[in-house]
């Protein structure tokens, strides 16, 4: 993997780490926060038709807003499902960063020196099993 494409793939992680999932938490807490108002509105200030009126849209723009995270979230989880991306979102959601495959360098070890065999695996062709 070049440098530009490693560059590219640590930007979208940082920037899903730093604003993208803490941006979706704090929306959806404003959203419940104004959901919650409006309920404790409406019921504290039943007496007042006017305030009720309120207090319902505030009910309803707090279940809109939960709605839209929830969505935004499901079509994030669904694209990263579609494309195999699954397991960076969960390690992106835990904090923790996801190298690409390839992206620090060098070769890959195979014990035993690959098609030759080895101790660590005695099914291969002329693998040696002690």
């Amino acid at each position: 993997m070049d440098q530009a494409t490693q560059l590219a793939y640590q930007f979208v992680t940082t920037f899903n780490n730093v604003i993208l999932f803490p941006t979706l938490a704090l929306m959806s807490a404003v959203a419940l926060l104004i959901f919650i108002y409006g309920c404790f509105e409406y019921v504290v200030r039943a007496a007042d038709p006017a305030a009720r009126t309120q207090g319902i849209k505030h009910i309803t723009w707090g279940i809109v807003g939960l709605v839209v995270m929830l969505s935004a979230y499901t079509i994030m989880t669904i694209v990263t499902a579609t494309f195999g991306l699954s397991d960076e979102l969960d390690r992106a959601n835990d904090g923790l960063i996801v190298v690409p495959p390839g992206s620090v360098g060098g070769s890959v070890d195979v014990p035993g020196g690959g098609i030759g065999g080895g101790v660590d695996n005695p099914n291969s062709v002329g693998g040696t099993a002690e």
